[in-house]
């Protein structure tokens, strides 16, 4: 398939997170710096926290908020990633899980990592995207992301979706940096031009929107103070080692990755950023 057939598939939004994600440098810092497993903000218990361990955190304390999970509980993860919160559900709790995600690398990645840890019966990785999602109404019995929805073009048609394969009395649950609901986006511009985005959802946002889609709001676990630990630790790790990490990330890479990093943490601590675990109900 072509570049120009690609493009009409997905939103710019979309399409530039593709296009980063599959990027090799990218793929190589993530994989090195991040923990390899997830791509997610952590819930650090303390500053130098290791950042698997921070992330695998954030995995159980979502699982935990939801009623019933077991090896009868269909999930789907839209944005995967490197699909380890779907090895960490099917590991803990049985789960049957799908990985919807973007980039093609990453799917690549994630796959051999179920077939490494034996879990690639019960984890299966789709190429989508989650603006348009592959499956039919009221398929799922939880519908899960982290960190991923801020990279949808279209959110409003991301959450419509989210919604319609999500089967009566199932959980939405999911995590995001988003916009404070009281400060305007203008000292977040550093992070949306690097994103190529025109804004981040905040919490009112998802809130109204999903109660205007039908959904019930369960909780919501605000933790805002995150950002600025999670983003800090990454690129703390990224300079300590920054000459193991470039013999495969590309220079250019790395110093852009450390300014961007610094944006994150300079708009938690100013608070105009904030992050939290939203669940919410079908009925």
């Amino acid at each position: 398939m072509s570049d120009s057939v690609n493009e009409k598939r997905y939103s710019a939004a979309v399409q530039t997170a593709r296009d980063y994600y599959n990027s090799e440098d990218a793929d190589n810092f993530y994989a090195l710096v991040w923990g390899g497993e997830d791509i997610h903000v952590g819930l650090y218990e303390y500053p130098q926290e290791d950042i698997y361990t921070a992330s695998v955190r954030s995995n159980a304390v979502m699982a935990g908020r939801i009623p019933g999970l077991g090896a009868n509980t269909r999930v789907i993860d839209l944005g995967s990633g490197y699909g380890g919160a779907l090895r960490y559900l099917a590991r803990e709790y049985g789960c049957p899980g799908i990985g919807f995600n973007v980039s093609e690398r990453e799917n690549e990645r994630g796959r051999r990592q179920n077939a490494e840890q034996a879990l690639d019966d019960r984890v299966e990785i789709v190429d989508g995207n989650f603006e348009d999602v592959t499956y039919e109404d009221a398929s799922f019995d939880v519908v899960w992301s982290q960190e991923a929805f801020l990279h949808s073009g279209d959110r409003r048609r991301l959450l419509e979706e989210a919604v319609r394969i999500l089967r009566p009395g199932g959980t939405l649950i999911f995590s995001d940096p988003m916009q404070a609901d009281d400060r305007s986006n203008e000292g977040l511009q550093p992070i949306l031009d690097r994103l190529h985005l025109d804004s981040l959802g905040s919490p009112d946002f998802y809130r109204d929107t999903l109660r205007e889609l039908g959904l019930e709001e369960v909780g919501f676990d605000q933790r805002g103070g995150m950002i600025a630990a999670h983003y800090g630790r990454v690129r703390e790790v990224l300079v300590d080692e920054q000459d193991r990490v470039g013999q495969y990330v590309s220079g250019d890479y790395i110093e852009r990755m450390k300014r961007g990093l610094q944006h994150w943490v300079d708009g938690g601590n100013r608070g105009d950023l904030t992050w939290g675990i939203f669940t919410f109900r079908k009925p």
